[in-house]
């Protein structure tokens, strides 16, 4: 992974907003429900929503840059929704850079 594309940028922002997703899941939610600690969803859930607008501003980057079609942008937003998208996307995205 490079950071000196776009592509390449996206692809960490991309992790990193997918970890951060897995953490408010499946490590957050469970301390705020099962052990009474609200405070976990709030400071991941901030943290996870700043990378997360990160990731949609780096989509556009990567996208404009590398010539995605819209099926494709649409493709990487839809995944961002879903747990363990984003390392679907990224596996995707190494096999296939431009996506063509």
């Amino acid at each position: 992974m490079t950071l000196k594309t776009a592509v390449g940028r996206f692809r960490l922002i991309a992790f990193v907003e997918g970890l951060s997703f897995l953490v408010l899941l499946f490590i957050a939610m469970p301390l705020k429900y099962w052990a009474d600690m609200p405070g976990a969803v709030t400071l991941v859930g901030g943290i996870h929503g700043a990378l997360f607008g990160l990731y949609m501003l780096a989509l556009i980057h990567a996208a404009i840059d590398a010539r995605w079609t819209w099926k494709q942008v649409a493709l990487a937003f839809i995944l961002a929704f879903i747990p363990f998208g984003t390392f679907v996307l990224d596996a995707r995205i190494r096999r296939n850079p431009s996506g063509r």
